[in-house]
């Protein structure tokens, strides 16, 4: 009777999966039985998710970053990602809303996970980032974002706060909202070739 159960996904977080994301229930269903098959365990690793990462970012050096992405998902600190907190980071990474996008941002970069960002967080963040960009891609880059140091300086003067001043959630999203350069500085996209 256990292996029924841990087969299917309860009621309960499929209503609640389908109440907070953009899923229908035959997607959820879907995402549920391949997430299954791939973690049988039914939770994802630090390291498997670093594995996944990798294949997106075959160039790059993903480790780094990885593990922050992972750490901004895996919401009850329990060192693992389950079904639920996978299809939510799914939701919030690839929704239309840009707002649930920079909320998910604001939880990358609050690595310390005390509700406000620091400036060497934003550098840390910044550090995982840029080993994110191929090398080839570094030495096109603007002069004033081609370290991760200047990249971080100049996202932190968006902000418009001092070297040991914290940044709330609400100041993040409008800062990066009133700053198209800022959006552009907190994600990596491949240079058009």
């Amino acid at each position: 009777m256990g292996n029924a159960k841990s087969s299917a996904m309860s009621k309960e977080i499929l209503e609640d999966l389908k109440l907070n994301t953009k899923f229908t229930q035959t997607e959820l269903t879907q995402w549920y039985e391949n997430f299954q098959k791939q973690c049988p365990s039914g939770r994802i690793t630090p390291e498997e998710f670093e594995s996944i990462y990798a294949r997106f970012f075959p160039d790059s050096d993903t480790k780094t970053y990885a593990h922050h992405v992972f750490r901004s998902f895996d919401t009850n600190d329990d060192g693992t990602l389950d079904f639920k907190e996978y299809i939510i980071a799914l939701h919030m990474t690839s929704s239309g809303k840009m707002s649930l996008k920079l909320e998910w941002a604001f939880s990358l970069f609050d690595v310390d996970k005390n509700g406000y960002i620091t400036k060497s967080e934003v550098a840390e963040i910044c550090q995982a980032l840029f080993k994110l960009i191929p090398v080839d891609e570094q030495s096109r880059l603007p002069e004033d974002e081609n370290t991760p140091e200047k990249r971080a300086n100049k996202l932190w003067a968006y902000f418009n706060k001092g070297d040991n001043e914290k940044l709330a959630e609400g100041e993040f999203i409008q800062g990066v909202l009133d700053n198209e350069n800022a959006l552009r500085l907190i994600q990596y996209q491949p240079l058009e070739k």
